[in-house]
């Protein structure tokens, strides 16, 4: 919806945007233009509320100029959250891509100081919302279609704290942003070896590591998951690794604090650049939007971006990205194949179409192999039952050590992106049990469905090492414009993870 958003300085602005609640109260420190009488005759109108769904403008005399004068409505002083404030710079943000303002006064300090709200984060919430609409999804417009006419836009603010919270936020919206544009790029594009481009190309840029496993080394390395259902696909398999490493001199030492040092926080997400089913193949227009079961592995990418550019954590991460393509050929994986992993479980195929779980389980071998990892995430499009479950609020969140969901339960209420943490009984590990092999990767049975897509991973984990899964099937993607976003993927976990980094860093 803009051409870019930079962040100005003392420029004369187009517009000015003035933070109102309820009561209608204009605080004592807002802008001379905020307490025009135009302003106040304004605030008596009918359709000025100050709800959180209120947007009012009014034009205001400057010099030989009209200034407009938006009131943003925040709702009840007493019950506002940065999501609230998320949501109006939002609904904000699309009348400015209407009105092409180009220069905007942010002058929302002083009714959020009134409030008792922390400056700084939401100021980083109020451009999150900004940036994230100004995503382009029409990665590949062609001549078929005319592009919309767009401007650029300049914010900036008197108050300090706001303004470098206006910093963070389009920082993280780029992150966001480019976790949208690996999601939205359409499977003949995206194959297995195209994701691995581009975090190659993210590394050189950044200064980040990248290592990719295919072919001869995948066989080397026991990664039978990516394997076998990579198999019927002409795209072949691969495991992406991507490290971040501290400066020395930022290293430190523990002093103390529960901060990991040497051994990586590990992120890992599932990447399948395109889901047939494989002969488990799905029905009607079941494959539609299929480019998107790789949204687990955009965030991580997406996550790594913003570790890189401006987290810089004192601690070693690594996001891993499992990537293959299941499709159908005479080479395809078959319910009642059994999969032997590296850690020696076996598994009994039941339905080729829970792949996810399969690519899945050689990563979490990996880290707690090879990466030797302090804890472990894993994001991933996995079951439609957690969509069934939670709809499109929450991801699921399934994590038996307290401290880490704890973590990631604090991140979410803090992003915007939120979890809710669903049981991981023993019962459930009994769920999946096979009478061929250890385990069976789909139960017939579809109680406890995300359950069990969460009980399946976790016999591939270390019971030494912290653990979360977060299903994002239901969050991943949007059907309409909502919020801060148009139709398509979200970037969802990109502002999740990198809280919970931030998190550990402090």
């Amino acid at each position: 919806m803009f051409e870019s958003i930079t962040l100005g300085s003392g420029e004369a602005a187009e517009a000015l945007v003035l933070a109102l609640f309820e009561d209608k109260e204009l605080h004592a420190g807002d802008s001379v233009h905020g307490k025009h009488p135009y302003v106040h005759q304004a605030l008596q109108r009918k359709e000025c509320t100050g709800e959180p769904d209120n947007l009012v403008e009014k034009f205001v005399p400057d010099g030989d100029r009209l200034l407009r004068v938006y009131l943003l409505g925040l709702g009840d002083r007493d019950k506002f959250t940065s999501e609230i404030l998320r949501n109006a710079a939002a609904r904000l943000g699309r009348r400015l891509a209407r009105t092409k303002e180009e220069s905007v006064l942010i002058e929302i300090a002083p009714a959020l100081r009134a409030a008792g709200a922390d400056l700084e984060h939401c100021g980083q919430s109020f451009a999150e919302s900004i940036g994230l609409l100004a995503w382009n999804g029409r990665l590949y417009r062609g001549t078929g279609s005319k592009a919309k006419q767009v401007s650029p836009l300049r914010l900036h603010c008197a108050d300090e704290a706001v303004m470098r919270g206006l910093a963070v936020g389009l920082q993280r919206a780029a992150s966001s942003n480019f976790a949208r544009d690996l999601s939205q790029t359409p499977p003949n594009v995206a194959t297995p070896l195209w994701m691995a481009e581009q975090a190659e190309k993210l590394a050189r840029e950044t200064g980040l590591q990248c290592t990719v496993i295919t072919g001869d080394e995948l066989n080397r390395n026991g990664l039978e998951g990516l394997l076998n259902v990579g198999a019927a696909s002409i795209h072949p398999p691969c495991l992406i690794r991507v490290a971040y490493s501290p400066d020395a001199a930022d290293g430190g030492d523990v002093d103390g604090r529960d901060r990991v040092v040497d051994r990586p926080v590990v992120l890992l997400g599932k990447t399948v650049t395109f889901d047939t089913g494989g002969l488990t193949l799905k029905i009607n227009n079941g494959m539609v939007g299929m480019k998107r079961d790789k949204d687990g592995g955009c965030a991580v990418l997406g996550t790594m971006h913003a570790i890189a550019t401006f987290l810089k954590p004192r601690f070693p991460v690594v996001g891993l990205l499992v990537a293959a393509e299941n499709c159908v050929s005479e080479a395809s994986m078959r319910p009642d194949d059994v999969i032997t992993y590296r850690n020696g479980v076996t598994v009994e195929v039941t339905n080729t179409d829970a792949e996810g779980r399969l690519v899945l389980a050689d990563g979490l071998c990996w880290a707690c192999e090879e990466e030797k990892a302090a804890l472990i995430v894993d994001l991933a499009t996995l079951t439609g039952g957690v969509v069934t479950a939670l709809g499109s609020t929450f991801a699921g969140l399934f994590c038996e050590d307290v401290p880490l969901a704890g973590r990631l339960e604090a991140a979410a209420d803090r992003s915007g992106e939120r979890l809710w943490r669903l049981p991981m009984h023993a019962e459930y590990r009994e769920l999946m049990k096979s009478p061929v092999a250890d385990i069976v990767n789909s139960n017939p049975n579809r109680k406890a469905h995300p359950i069990q897509g969460a009980a399946f991973l976790s016999y591939f984990v270390k019971d030494s090492i912290p653990w979360a899964h977060i299903d994002i099937a239901g969050v991943h993607a949007v059907d309409s414009d909502t919020g801060p976003f148009i139709k398509g993927p979200t970037g969802f976990g990109v502002r999740l993870l990198s809280d919970f980094i931030e998190g550990l860093d402090n």
